[in-house]
């Protein structure tokens, strides 16, 4: 039987690799005190000192990938509304 893999939350990496980066401790303190790997906590504070909390974060894709999708219906509604627009004003002319 497998063992299930543990997934940690983006606020939770944020948190290990911030204290990673204040160096008041050793990452080997860090890593007992939170359970994970010390290569993992390095590897967290590498990708915060790189890019900082949104490469942790899957939402913030997600969300712009929403909100592309909101702005791309709202402009076909614009053009809609535009081509009415100036056909009215052509039949009433």
């Amino acid at each position: 039987m497998r063992k299930q893999r543990r997934q940690f939350t983006a606020k939770f990496k944020f948190q290990v690799a911030l204290e990673a980066l204040k160096e008041l401790k050793t990452i080997n303190e860090i890593a007992s005190a939170h359970e994970v790997h010390p290569t993992q906590v390095k590897q967290w504070k590498k990708q915060l000192q790189e890019g900082g909390i949104e490469v942790f974060a899957e939402k913030a894709d997600k969300a712009a990938q929403a909100q592309a999708e909101n702005e791309a219906t709202l402009y076909e509604q614009i053009g809609r509304l535009q081509m009415e627009l100036a056909w009215l004003k052509k039949k009433v002319a």
